[in-house]
């Protein structure tokens, strides 16, 4: 595992600087946009380099195996062609809007959508059951439900991961560390193939934040939100699926932070009579960037932006401790699960109306010089 995680690094690590280098003028957020919060021309093609460093580490699975050094691996049962197959039609997509920025959302949500049908095609996921003897007879008789559920899952996380990529080294952080806790419940089930694509991500996504943060040379764009999406949403329902003391709240709990955001999202931009795929700033992590960080320092513009973006980050790193700690402590127990999204979802919402009302408590506001 190490070898392999050290292989998806470096890969990702000089694969992501060459996209840099090669489209640093051709691919970058427009300057009206409103998720624009850096300075100057930053490509957001990270995504390339995240691909490369993931799939490239596991197609090399079996040279690796032939030195004796990643360990008993079945490479044939993990199914390399197949995950690629699913991830094409959403990637493209991804890639498409990042080098255009003029693919309409409904096209997006279209091409998730075929990923997510393809991921129940291809690789048979879905969600069997609820971890709640009651209902779980009723569930698993009508097993299209559970099927719903998993391509729901699967093409909604990518456009979830893509509203929390606003600052550097958030949504890279976020996807770093549920990769992590993923890994380690599945090595704890013995389930050694869905670990390695787990920490293959995990290093890759390594690899490309030693460019994301703090200086924010790239960012990942919407084909490294749709990589993380749709990857972390398959690891976590074959997990799921292939063994039943895993419960379904565990990986719900680990991701409760960005579909949380999304939901809510969707919620107030209805309630505004606004459509739900219009972008806007008024997520929670542009709150904190607004309300809580503040510049200590008389800096020019752009070093006075670059600083404030980079303090915004480890704000919302606190939301993953609160989501990770107790999901990888209570994988096995669906009640204690979905017991902590409920309190996560309260305090979201409490967290978000402090902001929008100005009342910080004094112990988050940095002192002003």
């Amino acid at each position: 595992m190490i070898s392999l995680a050290l292989l998806a690094f470096v890969v990702s690590l000089v694969a992501t600087l060459w996209v840099r280098r090669l489209f640093r003028r051709a691919a970058r957020y427009a300057d009206d946009a409103p998720q624009r919060f850096h300075w100057g021309e930053t490509p957001r093609l990270g995504g390339l380099g995240l691909l490369a460093g993931w799939a490239i580490a596991l197609a090399a699975l079996p040279l690796l195996q032939r030195a004796h050094m990643a360990g008993n691996i079945d490479s044939v049962k993990l199914h390399l062609g197949t995950w690629l197959l699913m991830l094409l039609p959403a990637f493209v997509g991804g890639v498409l809007e990042d080098m255009t920025q003029r693919l309409r959302v409904s096209w997006r949500l279209l091409l998730t959508l075929t990923s997510g049908l393809l991921a129940w095609g291809v690789l048979g996921v879905s969600v069997p059951h609820l971890g709640f003897g009651w209902i779980d007879p009723y569930w698993g008789a009508w097993p299209w439900l559970g099927v719903g559920v998993a391509v729901l899952a699967v093409t909604g996380l990518p456009h979830a991961f893509n509203i929390i990529d606003g600052y550097n080294g958030l949504a890279g952080a976020v996807a770093l560390v549920v990769c992590l806790a993923l890994a380690h419940v599945a090595l704890q089930v013995g389930d050694r193939e869905l670990a390695a694509v787990a920490i293959a991500l995990a290093a890759a996504t390594a690899g490309f934040l030693v460019w994301n943060y703090p200086r924010g040379l790239i960012f990942a764009g919407d084909a490294g939100a749709y990589l993380w999406g749709l990857l972390i949403a398959v690891i976590s329902l074959l997990l799921v699926q292939r063994h039943p003391v895993v419960s379904p709240w565990f990986p719900l709990l680990l991701l409760i932070y960005p579909v949380w955001e999304t939901v809510f999202s969707i919620y107030r931009k209805l309630w505004r009579g606004d459509s739900p795929g219009m972008a806007d700033a008024l997520h929670l992590h542009q709150l904190v960037y607004r309300r809580l960080v503040r510049s200590v320092l008389h800096e020019d513009e752009a070093r006075n932006m670059l600083a404030r973006n980079n303090r915004t980050a480890p704000y919302l790193w606190s939301f993953i401790v609160l989501t990770v700690v107790p999901a990888v402590l209570f994988w096995r127990y669906s009640g204690v699960l979905l017991g902590f999204c409920v309190l996560f979802a309260i305090s979201y919402v409490a967290a978000y109306v402090m902001l929008v009302r100005f009342k910080v408590p004094r112990i988050l506001q940095r002192p002003r010089e």
